[in-house]
């Protein structure tokens, strides 16, 4: 029976559209058509959640059987299909559809646009499948109807006889909304996937804000696409107003500049003062500042030069942002490791060439990192959204690889985050131990005030601040990326004032509390 329904759609598309000259065409099915589609892709719900998700998957395979060699827009029923073929070389195309019609060109009362990356570089030997279609109205008793996608709304992307996968420009599906959304819910794109008939949020994330009235999809790959209506409260992708996106971006931009200014001004300071530069524990902090440096130098142009056309330009910009980051993680890293030769070991321990040995981590590792990544491909580096998650389509030149990104920043943080955090609760307990005055029982107040001092340019040198992107969701996301932003472009500008901190102290007495944490080990050899 499925080489008839084939047949019959094929059929009446050859007689609809043989005298049209093979132009950008609307084709109507004739009723006996549209009855010989419907046997095929029963839509009318009447068939259950397993039925119509079988019906949904030959819709692709029929659309993909018909031979075409010009584009063509189908119309039958509730779906509406554009088929066409890309000539070559292969450019970004945006794809528009309504409820009756589909086209290369904006159509009127337009509910669907699909933005196909040039990444694709497709050719005349492809067909690309692009379909608008409306799922029938389900019985909301049943456990796997479709109920859930809003306006009944779905979107086929395909090419015929080729998996599109792993993209690392993304596709992006806009879809404009009917009705309005409530403050307790919230958009989230999905696709279905038939291995396991479920709806997956994999490879997609979604742009999106309540005074908008249209929803991004932006995936990196092609399947079916659909937006499914979820609590506002619960964890995926935040959802920030455009005004908080302004707000952060302006605190990112000012932060990271104040912070990139003082610590030049702090580099300084440590090459025109000798007793900075005879302090270890100085020599490994300004390690940290140059990292931080490079990571400011190369962040701030970094939206500039994705608007450069220049595609080299952009690889040494994302290499480079990638490589400070990295470095800035790996010196965190030694600062922890520094506090834990000073307060673990007590100075019991000598080290030969000391600062040169973390050199070699600290600006080595990341060298070897950034190389592989190259080595394996150096096409994991280009533009890439700065916010996926939210309607802001601003570009930057970063890690355009997801596993990359993962892998080598997301996985080294939290390495490096749970270590220094355990030396930092080692250092809280150290302070508190050496300040507690064992007479009295207490801590006075001149005391507390060191101690906190001191623990705070410790959090500071120990990137503790950077953990608040683990609490980046639901009702706390807009809250932690406020304090995320504040506290962590300023970080340099922190370290400055433990730098000038750090020279008065040296014009005075020793400190009592803080040089636990900060005072050179002489067992340590610098040289």
């Amino acid at each position: 029976m499925k080489w008839l329904i084939l047949f019959c759609l094929v059929f009446f598309v050859y007689l609809d559209i043989s005298s049209q000259n093979f132009t950008n065409s609307s084709v109507k099915a004739s009723p006996d058509a549209e009855k010989c589609i419907n046997y095929k892709v029963n839509l009318s719900g009447t068939g259950g959640y397993a039925n119509t998700i079988k019906d949904l998957e030959n819709i692709e395979k029929t659309l993909e059987n018909i031979n075409i060699n010009a584009t063509i827009s189908i119309s039958f029923g509730n779906i509406v299909a554009l088929l066409f073929i890309p000539t070559a070389p292969f450019k970004s195309v945006t794809l528009h559809a309504s409820d009756s019609q589909a086209g290369l060109k904006n159509v009127s009362n337009t509910t669907v646009s699909v933005e196909l990356p040039e990444e694709l570089n497709l050719g005349p030997t492809n067909m690309i499948v692009f379909s608008n279609l409306k799922l029938p109205e389900t019985n909301k008793s049943d456990p796997g109807a479709l109920f859930e996608v809003y306006d009944r709304r779905m979107v086929i992307l395909s090419v015929k006889g080729k998996n599109i996968s792993g993209l690392r420009q993304p596709v992006n599906i806009t879809m404009k909304f009917n009705k309005n959304i409530t403050q307790t819910q919230r958009p989230s794109c999905h696709f279905l996937n038939f291995s396991t008939n479920n709806f997956s949020t994999d490879g997609c994330h979604t742009i999106w804000t309540h005074d908008q009235s249209d929803v991004t999809c932006s995936c990196n790959h092609f399947t079916y696409f659909g937006v499914l209506m979820v609590s506002a409260s619960s964890g995926g992708d935040a959802v920030l107003s455009k005004k908080d996106i302004e707000i952060l971006s302006y605190i990112t931009i000012i932060g990271c500049s104040f912070s990139l200014v003082a610590l030049v001004i702090t580099v300084l300071l440590f090459i025109t003062n000798r007793t900075l530069r005879e302090d270890l524990s100085m020599n490994i902090h300004i390690n940290l500042v140059i990292a931080l440096i490079l990571l400011n130098l190369h962040f701030l142009p970094s939206q500039a030069v994705a608007a450069h056309p220049s595609t080299w330009l952009c690889f040494y910009m994302a290499l480079a942002l990638h490589y400070s980051l990295l470095a800035t993680f790996t010196w965190m890293a030694l600062e922890g490791f520094h506090l834990y030769l000073l307060l673990v070991k007590i100075f019991n321990i000598s080290v030969s060439r000391y600062i040169l040995k973390l050199s070699v981590v600290g600006w080595g590792v990341p060298a070897v990192i950034v190389s592989v990544v190259v080595i394996i491909d150096r096409g994991s580096y280009g533009q890439v959204l700065l916010d996926k998650s939210n309607h802001d389509d601003t570009k930057i030149c970063y890690i355009s690889n997801e596993i990359v990104k993962v892998v080598t920043t997301t996985g080294l943080f939290t390495m490096v985050f749970l270590f220094n955090m355990t030396m930092f609760m080692v250092t809280v307990k150290r302070v508190l131990n050496v300040g507690y005055n064992k007479e009295f029982g207490q801590l006075h107040h001149k005391q507390v005030r060191k101690a906190i001092c001191a623990l705070l340019g410790v959090s500071v040198l120990l990137g503790i601040t950077w953990g608040l992107v683990f609490f980046s969701f639901g009702y706390l996301t807009t809250v932690a990326l406020y304090l995320f932003c504040v506290l962590n472009s300023l970080q340099g500008f922190f370290i400055f004032l433990w730098f000038v901190k750090s020279l008065r102290k040296g014009k005075s007495s020793a400190p009592k509390i803080s040089s636990e944490a900060t005072s050179p080990n002489r067992k340590l050899n610098k040289n």
